[in-house]
């Protein structure tokens, strides 16, 4: 009987040790698929590929996007592909460089921040530079990472009440 209870016990920890062994491949794993996620994201806005762009967001009524630009808050992934066709209507060429990409997973949610440098040049020639602080929120959809929530922000110089888009961490 003692013999029984140490095999049970041996097994149990075994699957308790394999489970937790998972846990942490799976999580890394995530996070690579998250950065490789926002490397595409990188790439098709650098391309000015609103398609490619919208690929990385969840496809459906349950995105929420808080940006910097009026309205500020959109619901909807076909809410949220207007700003990004008028921004990119908008210049003649674009570039994005993501610095301090941070990511955390569990199961199938995610978190990260990072921070984009645009630089653009607008249809009249004159130069778009700005620093955008982005936290995004990420879901695990049939086996595929895309973000469900976005929020950009910009520091504010209190004494002017005026956004710091030249801000750098």
């Amino acid at each position: 009987m003692k013999r029984f209870g140490f095999v049970v016990g041996a097994l149990a920890a075994g699957t308790v040790f394999s489970a937790v062994i998972f846990a942490a491949h799976a999580k890394v794993d995530d996070q690579a698929a998250i950065r490789a996620l926002e490397a595409r994201f990188v790439a098709a806005f650098n391309a000015k590929d609103v398609d490619g762009i919208m690929s990385c967001y969840v496809p459906d009524d349950s995105l929420v996007a808080f940006d910097v630009i009026p309205p500020r808050q959109y619901v909807g992934a076909k809410a949220y592909r207007k700003p990004w066709e008028n921004f990119l209507n908008s210049v003649t060429a674009a570039r994005v460089e993501m610095s301090e990409l941070r990511v955390t997973t569990e199961w199938s949610v995610g978190f990260g921040y990072n921070i984009q440098h645009v630089i653009a040049t607008d249809r009249d020639g004159k130069a778009v530079d700005f620093t955008l602080r982005t936290t995004d929120g990420y879901r695990k959809l049939k086996g595929q990472w895309l973000i469900a929530h976005e929020h950009f922000s910009v520091p504010v110089d209190l004494a002017s009440g005026r956004a710091d888009l030249a801000s750098q961490p």
